[in-house]
């Protein structure tokens, strides 16, 4: 026994070397063997739809994990494994993605960038939508923080891309799809644009219907700006149509005798009642001030700028808001252009004459009645007379040769006695003018036109010296 003992402590040793050996051989033998079977395994695979597919093979067994979208997707991808020529058995690690419900994907925007959430049914759907998303903004950064997720109403590809190209269209807001009803909230980028977002959703693939629209309308904004310096009336924004935009440059045309109207505006739906009913006497109100800002904004006017004269901005103050239609507000920041320096009598003549050079004083047809588009520039009229307060002044009135002459005479009267009311009424003394009528009898142009007519029927001021 003893003997047998010391034989076996001396045979021990040798068994390292040959297990080695074994193993050598074992894994030369296996690993060519593994690396096939893992490339026919995935190649098994290709026309089935997977997330996150991992093979690995130990031996001639081979184990599977991956995220299915479908009961039937495990199943066809384990037999589809076992059936490969070589493999001894699969071991299924498989599972489904996990069921949304509900199944809910938005694209939220904001002032830099649109957000994905919620649920894609499929990776190509996931790219797809961020393809789209990038391709409808151009240019806006997309992120997309999707995750997949089964529980897809169906079209829902289909309904989705068509609501992306909805979001091009928001300044900012969120448009969701919650299984298959639609909510939308948020500002239109441009008027006109939650109009044309409503009729795009009338498109939708059946099954899908909105269950809420909250897109508003931008603010619908008229503005004016008239500048001295460069002589310009500026209009911007929008009018309801092309027919309101005419009527509305022709107004200003009117109202602004020296200035030239620079019309930059845009017709757009989404107009208030009366827009512009408030807009023409409110661009009357502006025609009255050195410089100033109109913006109309949905049912609100705000004036600012500097009038020509105390009077003048109390009576725009008072008075321009019985000029609007009902429900509608005026907010008005004036000031008074500091008093210019006084004039003589010749220099006095001389604004008077550059300024009815530029404009005429109108009156109603065969009447004495002054047409309010002319208030801007008796106020630049009242203004220069304030200048030469030493001087008194003659208001001459002048007609055409149509009608007779006595009817003529006592019309050119009462018009010039019209503008002087009109000057007293801004706070000049009434002893510094004088109304006289000429009728027909001091013609500028020849009365054989309506051009020439409309020379004649005119307003002159003269300077008197002081006797």
């Amino acid at each position: 026994m003893r003997g047998l003992i010391r034989w076996s402590s001396k045979w021990w040793p040798g068994t390292i070397p040959l297990a080695a050996i074994w193993a050598l051989a074992a894994w030369v033998n296996t690993t060519p063997l593994e690396t096939e079977l893992a490339g026919r395994s995935t190649a098994a695979l290709k026309d089935i739809l997977l997330d996150k597919s991992k093979i690995t093979v130990s031996g001639r067994d081979v184990t599977l994990a991956a995220d299915a979208f479908s009961e039937d997707g495990r199943r066809n991808a384990v037999a589809a494994i076992a059936a490969v020529p070589g493999v001894r058995l699969v071991n299924d690690e498989t599972r489904l993605i996990p069921e949304a419900k509900p199944f809910v994907w938005a694209a939220e925007r904001d002032v830099v960038r649109v957000t994905l959430t919620g649920s894609s049914p499929l990776p190509a759907t996931k790219s797809k939508l961020l393809e789209a998303a990038r391709a409808d903004l151009g240019g806006v950064e997309v992120v997309d923080q999707t995750s997949l997720s089964r529980g897809a109403p169906p079209r829902f590809d289909e309904a989705a891309l068509l609501l992306l190209g909805q979001v091009a269209r928001l300044k900012d807001g969120k448009i969701s799809i919650s299984d298959n009803k639609i909510s939308l909230s948020g500002m239109a980028r441009e008027l006109g644009g939650r109009e044309a977002i409503a009729a795009a959703l009338k498109n939708l693939p059946a099954g899908f219907s909105v269950a809420s629209n909250e897109i508003k309308a931008p603010p619908y904004i008229f503005q004016a700006n008239k500048d001295p310096v460069a002589s310009t009336v500026t209009l911007t924004g929008y009018v309801p149509d092309n027919n309101a935009r005419t009527a509305i440059v022709a107004a200003a045309g009117r109202k602004f005798f020296s200035e030239k109207v620079v019309d930059n505006l845009k017709t757009s739906l989404g107009a208030p009642s009366g827009f512009s009913n408030a807009v023409v006497p409110a661009l009357g109100a502006l025609s009255r001030l050195s410089t100033g800002t109109l913006v109309v904004t949905d049912r609100e006017v705000k004036l600012s700028g500097d009038a020509l004269y105390d009077a003048a901005a109390g009576q725009l103050r008072a008075n321009l808001i019985k000029d609007f239609p009902q429900g509608w507000q005026l907010k008005a920041d004036l000031s008074v252009k500091p008093a210019a320096a006084p004039v003589d009598a010749t220099v006095c003549q001389q604004l008077f004459s550059e300024v009815l050079s530029k404009g005429s004083i109108r009156f109603e047809s065969g009447r004495s009645n002054i047409d309010a588009d002319s208030a801007g520039l008796l106020d630049h009229l009242i203004e220069i007379a304030l200048r030469c307060p030493a001087n008194n002044i003659e208001v001459a009135g002048h007609t055409d040769t149509d009608g007779d002459g006595p009817a003529n005479q006592a019309l050119s009267e009462k018009r010039a006695q019209a503008v002087v009311d009109y000057l007293v009424r801004a706070g000049l003394p009434a002893s510094r003018f004088s109304a006289v009528g000429y009728g027909s009898t001091q013609p500028i142009a020849a009365n054989d036109s309506d051009e020439g007519k409309a020379r004649n029927r005119r307003i002159e001021f003269v300077v008197k010296e002081q006797s």
